[in-house]
């Protein structure tokens, strides 16, 4: 039986049509199906355990549509393979997975993102964020500074994986910049705005509009891209 179940708070941060499902414990890999666990190889339990957790999520989400035992495998740049018909994303952190699946036909590419509000420390501000997005930081009260730093990477890494399937593009921390269209409340919007020539900027309008939720000690962020 798989034990990932639905999600609208997550679904709520997704375009209208979006359906995620989630799993707040280790995912265990007896779960798997044989061409999805054939990815594993030599993988220690924790990455095993995380493998099998975003494919259950996915698999649940993937029922809403009715699409039933579907091995969700991996491609050779390790991004999840999804049927035909749909896009989707998936995400893991510590002691928490979530997978987003849409319609090809209503979205173009998606992309969902949970992490650790702490682990973003002001040492690798600077990895992450540019010069705009550390002088909004450092306007923020001390205790929201944290948070901040995880919406940002969040929202980054779910810009990413929404636009790399589309186009293909690896993009690093700087080529965007991530601005908090409100804040102070566990829920809000952000906007993504390209720094550099992007290519998935052929493909949409820029910037794009995302959704973020804070929970748990978690912030997740969802972006989506429309269909033409």
């Amino acid at each position: 039986m798989n034990p990932a179940r639905l999600s609208a708070a997550l679904a709520g941060l997704l375009p209208p049509g979006a359906v995620a499902a989630e799993l707040r414990e280790p995912g265990d890999p007896r779960l798997l199906l044989v061409a999805e666990a054939a990815h594993l190889g030599a993988a220690v339990p924790k990455r095993a355990q995380e493998f099998a957790a975003g494919r259950l999520c996915a698999r649940r989400a993937l029922a809403e549509f009715g699409i039933v035992d579907f091995p969700v495998r991996a491609a050779d740049d390790r991004s999840p393979i999804w049927p035909d018909s749909l896009v989707g994303s998936i995400t893991h952190t510590a002691g928490f997975c979530a997978a987003v699946v849409a319609e090809r036909r209503r979205v173009q590419g998606i992309g969902l993102d949970s992490e650790a509000v702490g682990d973003v420390n002001a040492e690798i501000w600077p990895r992450i964020c540019g010069a705009l997005e550390i002088a909004w930081l450092q306007s923020l009260p001390a205790s929201e500074r944290a948070a901040g730093a995880a919406l940002i990477f969040s929202a980054k890494e779910a810009f990413y994986k929404c636009q790399y399937p589309m186009v293909g593009q690896r993009l690093n921390f700087h080529d965007v910049n991530v601005e908090a269209a409100s804040w102070g409340g566990s829920s809000g919007a952000f906007q993504v705005r390209a720094l550099r020539t992007i290519a998935v900027s052929a493909r949409t309008v820029l910037p794009l509009e995302g959704r973020y939720h804070f929970h748990e000690g978690l912030v997740s962020a969802g972006i989506g891209v429309a269909a033409a």
